[in-house]
């Protein structure tokens, strides 16, 4: 049978049909997300350690809002990515993000802020009206920006993606175990050298107990990656617990100026700073912007520090509260000299392992991870006009600015040795778990 020629009339037909559907389409190049500069996560995660600090946030709660609304940024430009793949799947219980129309162009600065936006002011339900008003101003910023650099169209395409996936990660979170057990009732482990209220409020309710039962979100509970022990605890001078505190002591006693400015730069505190994790996300805010990194890029660099201090803080919390160990002053003023004080204002919680050094060791595990051995000069405090510009620090690596941070807690007099070191290595193992199970590039 030989070749029937289609009547005129209808490929008529089908030549508008396919127009039509051509018409729908922007064939034009989608912009990827690599394409733009980290401008917009750099502005809102500095925007956010402000509000940490202004909120007085507590370091566990805040490790859950900068690990939350780093993912988020992260779930929100992945789309328009050329080499990262999604967390769904990877995280515990993130089953759904929404996916973008493949057809249609967004706009990913646009989605950034929108989904920043959207999640931190879902984090901070009560929040106050100064803290609610630069969120809100900052969102006004950029969009006032970004509509005239998008286009209508395509401005409005991408807040309301970026709507669906502040709502989807929200939603997520909600399930983490947070409402139950931020605020639980303090019910003490007997253990010889447990946890007692320490100088000088002597709270009898240490800080949220049950903060190791939450969901991590990589590790598969607060307790897969548990320290070593402590030494037998003991108040005989030739113990190695007696050591421990001995040591305490006596670096706090002699404290060189050197030593102070450690202990002072990395002490973090709540309602002061933006706390420990706000710390090694700023220092990914310095790297966005010195290094030049493109909104994908930088998306990935705050979703591994994000997911590392997240889970570092539920890993560390629920060492805490196994252990039950008191504090180097409960010690020390009891067995070695009962007019001590130590350089830093003791926690209100037990002492061991360190958070600072359990967090440290994981973010720079992960940071290390992306970005290799790596010289750089943190500003944090500089940028946040928490001290004078000459006290930058400079570190030759992220290994060797985790390793002061945990120091630290020795010179400030806060924290047994045992406890600086086990963290870190605690927080190293935090770190190679998000490297084994979370893949951020379509190629791993």
């Amino acid at each position: 049978m030989g070749r029937r020629t289609l009547p005129l009339v209808l490929i008529a037909s089908l030549l508008s049909v396919n127009t039509a559907v051509l018409a729908d389409v922007e064939i034009t190049k989608k912009p990827a997300s690599d394409d733009f500069s980290s401008e917009v996560a750099s502005a809102w995660f500095e925007l956010l350690y402000d509000v940490v600090k202004a909120e007085r946030t507590t370091p566990p709660v805040a490790s859950r809002i900068y690990g939350i609304a780093a993912a988020a940024l992260y779930e929100g430009i992945v789309p328009g990515a050329q080499a990262n793949r999604s967390l769904v799947g990877q995280l515990n219980g993130l089953s759904f993000v929404p996916s973008p129309k493949q057809t249609k162009k967004y706009h990913w600065p646009t989605v950034a802020n929108t989904v920043l936006a959207y999640t931190i002011r879902g984090l901070f339900p009560t929040i106050s009206q100064a803290s609610l008003a630069a969120i809100n101003d900052r969102e006004q910023g950029f969009a006032s920006q970004y509509r005239s650099e998008a286009g209508e169209t395509v401005y409005e395409r991408s807040l309301v993606f970026g709507l669906r996936v502040a709502s989807a990660i929200l939603f997520w979170a909600a399930a983490d175990g947070f409402v139950t057990n931020n605020n639980c009732p303090y019910v003490p482990v007997i253990v010889a050298g447990g946890w007692e209220p320490t100088p000088p409020a002597f709270s009898p309710n240490p800080l949220q107990p049950c903060w190791g039962l939450l969901r991590p979100m990589a590790l598969r509970s607060g307790g897969e990656c548990p320290p070593h022990g402590t030494p037998l605890f003991s108040t005989d001078t030739k113990s190695s617990f007696y050591a421990a505190a001995l040591e305490v002591y006596n670096v706090g006693v002699g404290l060189t100026a050197e030593q102070k400015i450690i202990a002072d730069y990395w002490s973090d505190g709540a309602g002061s700073t933006g706390t420990p994790p706000g710390h090694w996300i700023a220092i990914v805010s310095q790297i966005a912007r010195n290094d030049g990194l493109s909104l994908a890029r930088a998306a990935e660099a705050y979703a591994r520090v994000g997911i590392a201090v997240h889970d570092a803080f539920i890993a560390c919390w629920n060492a805490k509260y196994v252990s039950n160990l008191q504090r180097p002053v409960t010690y020390i003023n009891r067995d070695i000299d009962a007019s001590w004080r130590p350089y830093i204002v003791t926690p209100n919680f037990p002492s061991y392992t360190s958070g600072h050094s359990t967090q440290s060791g994981a973010a720079a595990s992960v940071l290390t991870d992306m970005f290799g051995i790596k010289s750089f000069t943190d500003t944090t405090h500089i940028n946040h006009g928490l001290v004078p510009a000459q006290q930058a620090r400079k570190f030759n690596s992220f290994s060797q600015a985790a390793d002061e941070a945990a120091i630290s807690r020795l010179y400030g007099g806060i924290h047994y040795s045992f406890d600086n070191n086990d963290g870190l290595t605690c927080g190293q193992c935090i770190g190679k778990a998000i490297h084994d199970r979370v893949s951020f590039k379509t190629n791993n």
